[in-house]
């Protein structure tokens, strides 16, 4: 277990010192800062994507979907952060206190 951890370890310092050492040529490119703009965002939404469809190993539809279409609602209703996270967690608890 330890020796998981360790290469584990050494091998996110490496990743780091790979892109600490990446000339500023290369990331003053348009395209490169495009990019690293957009990807935050891709991994965000498929963290909202992976915790929202799946249980242990397999794929569900179940309560946590209507809290983040409640969500989204939120967020085109332009909505603070802290309440669309409010409204998708209410939303989620209260269809799942209805269904039991």
């Amino acid at each position: 277990m330890w020796t998981a951890v360790i290469v584990s370890a050494l091998g996110c310092y490496l990743l780091k010192l790979a892109g600490l050492s990446v000339p500023s040529t290369v990331l003053d490119r348009p395209v490169v800062r495009r990019i690293a703009d957009l990807i935050p965002v891709a991994l965000l939404g498929a963290l909202v994507a992976v915790q929202t469809f799946s249980t242990v190993q397999d794929l569900t539809v179940d309560a946590r979907l209507a809290g983040v279409g409640a969500g989204f609602v939120a967020l085109l209703l332009k909505a603070p952060f802290l309440v669309v996270v409010a409204v998708a967690a209410v939303a989620t608890a209260l269809l799942r206190l209805a269904t039991g």
